[in-house]
């Protein structure tokens, strides 16, 4: 996600870290660069005249002009700016209403609306411990009942029925009612998709909202579409009281103009982005964060979040008494390391939220990659258990048989088997002098560590 802008800014703010003076000559030739990154983007051309000459008063401000380090205070102005872009903070969900909270969604068709609502759910259940029920408003596609049924009972929602034949508003209502009566905390009412901004679809939804009046009415929108999305969101904001967006598909996205334009054409906060196909891909949108990525200084704090969510604490336990009793790291280890960097949504998410990862040369990313990390487990998977657990007897034609049976070539299990022995090498540094000890303390505490760190 914003891997055009991110490369594009972080050349440009680069030139200035190094800068002992800041003049109105640099500033203003910095903030050519940035304003056509911006526009390369897709953020909408309003607020990118409102950031930039935002940046730029400041700039030439007393705080600027007098710091032992403008460059450093410049960058600072320009990250505080597009923080305040997107929205400053997290806004959460209000959900302080006698239960049940309803949430209402409305979107266009090909949004991603139905599974932002099995996602949704799902967040609500795992991260804030409610009980959710879902129903489907979209008379017009009974797949689209159908495909929120199957969606509840993966993320184990409640699903209420309905019917084609139904009126939307009864529906919404019936449904209100028997969570009402079930005790259930949040109901979350799905309405039909729209081809575009149509009156008698828009009369329907209105009419839903009067009926039940939500405490949340979210707009879900697709990234990919840049500005057009927050135009489209302040269309519907314009008609209908939103209360934020659920900004989807941002995992497909490498210009990012919808996140920065989405707040200041509506007014309205981006509550959460979709960050993949599964159903846990939801991520709280917190702005001052994902500022902290387009400029290449990583996202932490997500990062700890996930690991604390999503890393087996279990199995990092019993690596580290296993080391601890001097019985080495093997790749029956090696190999539960990828699948703990897959449940924190592969390794590509991971080093999106990495500090310096802007420093690192594409071509090096591209070499580590989810498809690779796949391909290292197929590769340990057809090996046989005495071989996972002693690598050293691996040898010509064990190494072809492997290589046959993963659907790879030799030199790949030969660079499996170099990387695993590198991994090796760093565990017994980390357990020779205690490492392993505060990695499981930092575990329990708030460091994105665990299971013995990552294999790139």
């Amino acid at each position: 996600m914003f891997d055009s802008l991110t490369d594009r800014l972080g050349s440009t703010l680069q030139k200035l870290r190094g800068q002992g003076r800041i003049t109105e000559d640099n500033v203003k030739d910095s903030m050519r660069d940035v304003r056509m990154a911006l526009l390369e983007a897709d953020v909408a051309l309003p607020v990118v005249r409102e950031f930039i000459n935002n940046v730029k008063e400041r700039a030439m401000g007393k705080d600027v002009l007098r710091s032992l380090t403008p460059g450093q205070a410049l960058i600072k102005i320009v990250q505080d700016e597009l923080t305040a872009v997107m929205g400053e903070a997290n806004e959460s969900l209000d959900l302080s209403t006698q239960p049940p909270a309803v949430i209402l969604m409305a979107g266009l068709q090909g949004a991603g609306k139905t599974t932002s609502v099995a996602k949704l759910a799902r967040w609500l259940k795992e991260r804030e411990k409610k009980s959710v029920m879902v129903a489907s408003a979209d008379i017009y596609r009974p797949a689209a009942i159908e495909q929120l049924k199957t969606l509840a009972a993966e993320v184990d929602a409640q699903f209420f029925p309905s019917q084609t034949d139904q009126d939307p508003v009864d529906i919404a209502r019936a449904a209100i009612a028997q969570a009402k009566a079930q005790l259930i905390d949040v109901v979350i009412i799905d309405t039909a998709g729209r081809l575009h901004i149509d009156d008698d679809m828009m009369t329907e939804i209105k009419n839903i909202h009067a009926a039940i009046n939500p405490i949340e009415t979210l707009f879900t929108v697709d990234s990919m579409t840049g500005q057009d999305a927050a135009n489209t969101a302040k269309a519907f904001n314009d008609v209908l009281p939103l209360t934020g967006v659920i900004l989807t598909k941002t995992d497909g996205d490498a210009r990012g103009g919808a996140a920065l334009s989405i707040r200041h054409i509506t007014g309205k906060p981006i509550k959460f982005m979709g960050v993949g196909e599964k159903t846990d891909a939801l991520e709280p949108f917190h702005p001052d964060r994902l500022v902290s990525r387009i400029l290449g200084m990583g996202d932490v704090l997500s990062l700890v979040e996930q690991a604390q969510q999503k890393m087996d604490k279990g199995a990092a336990e019993k690596l580290a008494g296993k080391l601890k009793k001097g019985k080495g790291f093997d790749l029956e280890d090696f190999r539960d390391q990828l699948r703990q960097m897959s449940n924190m949504g592969g390794i590509g998410s991971m080093m999106d939220k990495m500090p310096g990862m802007a420093n690192i040369p594409a071509a090096a990313k591209a070499q580590v990659n989810d498809k690779e990390t796949g391909k290292l487990e197929a590769i340990i998977n057809s090996m046989t258990p005495k071989e996972r657990k002693r690598p050293d007897i691996i040898k010509g034609s064990r190494k072809k048989r492997i290589a046959a049976g993963s659907g790879t070539q030799i030199q790949d299990v030969n660079r499996l088997l170099k990387q695993f022995k590198q991994m090796q090498t760093m565990m017994k540094k980390m357990n020779a002098k205690g490492g392993m000890k505060k990695m499981m303390r930092a575990l329990g505490g708030k460091m994105p560590m665990g299971g013995g760190g990552m294999p790139f």
